[in-house]
């Protein structure tokens, strides 16, 4: 077996993988009734408060032993010069031989990180500036549409990174946004994302962001060119009624005046950028030192800025590195994303837990677990270590969830009585943004009363002291011992944002350096993409045309040839 870089043996080699699992063998049928009971102080003790978060992993199937173990883990693997690596401009992403500094987007201003000998803080600020600029014109009224109207629709056109982080982040941030401004967000090639997404907006007065570093990426590309067939549409013809149809070539000397007041551009291509008619002065950059997944606090968040306003956009930044400071900084044992990423370890390889819930009590944050989905899945998602050996252990789990109190009553009879073990991570706030009588206390008191009961249950006889006919006592006992941490905080505020955000980005990456996978790349998403650009001629060929697919792919082309041609 092939040793891993920087002279740390393979995981399942490395001295503490191997107690962990002698250990889990012996306290992995310990019920958390058990270890409170033994414990009173096991709900203060097992908890950490940092930067304004308050992280309590006590109700977790773990004992003192159980976190020993896993900080050993994290020593072995090297962790600390990881992170250290990460936050001095290593290229860790290997196979693409970049830096990976989304930390830098947030560092102070008289902060120095150097990428290829090159400080890139001054560069990150001049953008930083650019966009507050531009949004401060644009909330003013001073930025103009072509006929002279003020802006007051935003319509963010991008896919992956460029769409979940700002849709996340407006939904999350909604309650300080500019409420006199419409917020549209566009992604799926689909017609009908851009169809519904503009129905009712006037094009005099909406602003499209077309985000895309290469202004190339597929989706966006064929979205914008259709925003600009409805703007142009509109301008040429008042009277007309705007649809995806309409001029898709490159604009005339007379109409490029209108895009350059109708779009701009997040990007580093300025000759594309320029060629779509966008003025490149409207161009805000970003760099190959910034993953997708990871740039929502880069140029790409500038539909967040026009919403929130700058001074909210930068305390959302000062959470960011917050949290990047207490990641860097403190010590494991009392470092919040360390200890997340170590507990997700210790599930996915050593329970076989293969999700983990985040259940956030806010309805804010409705988006967050799906922009976690590509944060975690799309960075921890690889079946190779760095070497390109192939692992042979469990990585990355299936992140989902849903806002309390709705999956309460949509899923959460799975994670109390169902045969998987589901290890949840709960969110809530001590301040609601909109108090409306005790429905807050409600709130709560159900985040509070999940967590309880996963992790203590009911038992059969607490079921029959009730009454309850014997033959429906199995059918309404909990066995309990449901793993979940909970993470509370004062209230929602951009900072909080980018603290929470934060610490996901960072147990993501704790867990990628104990798996020795690379979580900057994501090589998985090219081939689906490479196909699909073979099939599109082969779906507007004749019926007849040779196909040369699978059997099942071939028969599925013939099959909706016929169908779209149905009259």
């Amino acid at each position: 077996m092939a040793t891993s870089t920087r002279g740390t043996a393979p995981l399942m080699q490395r001295p503490a993988w191997t107690a962990l699992r002698e250990h889990h063998a012996k306290i992995k049928d310990a019920h958390l009734r058990t270890l409170f009971a033994d414990d009173p102080t096991r709900g203060e003790r097992l908890a950490v408060e940092a930067v304004g978060l308050y992280f309590d992993y006590s109700k977790q199937r773990i004992t003192d032993e159980t976190i020993r173990l896993l900080l050993q883990l994290a020593e072995q693997s090297g962790l600390r010069d990881r992170i250290d690596a990460m936050f001095g401009g290593e290229k860790l992403n290997t196979t693409e031989d970049r830096a990976v500094l989304h930390t830098a987007l947030r560092a102070p201003r008289d902060a120095s990180i150097k990428v290829d000998g090159e400080d890139v803080v001054p560069a990150v600020h001049a953008v930083l500036d650019q966009m507050a600029s531009f949004a401060e014109r644009v909330r003013s009224g001073a930025w103009k549409g072509h006929t002279g109207k003020r802006i007051k629709n935003v319509v963010n056109i991008g896919i992956g990174g460029s769409d979940l982080g700002p849709v996340m982040a407006y939904e999350a941030l909604r309650h300080y946004s500019e409420r006199s401004m419409t917020f549209r967000f566009v992604s799926n090639v689909d017609p009908t994302d851009f169809v519904e997404a503009t129905r009712d907006l006037d094009p005099h007065e909406t602003l499209f962001i077309i985000a895309s570093k290469t202004f190339t990426t597929l989706e966006t590309i064929t979205n914008a060119k259709d925003a600009r067939s409805w703007l142009l549409a509109a301008l040429d013809d008042p009277s007309a009624s705007p649809s995806r149809a309409g001029i898709s070539a490159a604009p005339t000397s007379g109409q490029a005046g209108a895009v350059a007041k109708h779009f701009v551009a997040l990007s580093t291509n300025a000759a594309e950028v320029s060629k779509f008619g966008i003025d490149t002065a409207n161009m805000f950059e970003f760099w190959d030192w910034v993953g997708g997944r990871y740039s929502m606090d880069s140029a790409i968040g500038l539909s967040t800025m026009l919403a929130i306003g700058p001074d909210g956009f930068r305390e959302m930044l000062a959470g960011f590195h917050a949290m990047d400071e207490h990641f860097r900084t403190t010590p494991f044992e009392r470092n919040i994303p360390a200890l997340m990423g170590l507990l997700t370890v210790w599930y996915a390889d050593f329970f076989s837990a293969e999700t983990v819930a985040v259940l956030p009590y806010d309805q804010y944050l409705k988006r967050f677990p799906a922009y976690l989905q590509q944060l975690t899945m799309e960075s921890d998602g690889k079946r190779v270590t760095r070497d390109g050996t192939t692992v042979e252990y469990q990585t990355g789990p299936i992140y989902w969830g849903e806002p309390g109190t709705n999956g309460q009553h949509s899923f959460y009879q799975l994670l109390h009585q169902g045969t998987r073990l589901i290890p949840a991570d709960f969110i809530a706030f001590a301040q609601t943004l909109n108090p409306l009588d005790s429905q807050h206390d409600l709130l709560i008191a159900n985040f509070l009363a999940q967590t309880e009961a996963l992790a203590f249950g009911k038992t059969a006889d607490e079921v029959r002291a009730e009454g309850t006919s014997e033959e429906l006592v199995p059918h309404r006992t909990f066995t309990g011992n449901r793993p979940s941490s909970s993470i509370l905080a004062e209230k929602l505020t951009p900072e909080l944002l980018g603290k929470l955000v934060a610490l996901y980005e960072h147990s993501v990456f704790t867990q990628s350096v104990i798996w020795d996978i690379n979580a900057f790349d994501q090589w998985g998403v090219e081939l689906g993409k490479a196909l699909a650009m073979r099939i599109v001629p082969e779906l507007q060929a004749p019926d007849d045309a040779d196909l040369r697919h699978d059997g099942s792919t071939n028969a599925l082309i013939q099959r909706y040839r016929r169908l779209r041609r149905v009259e």
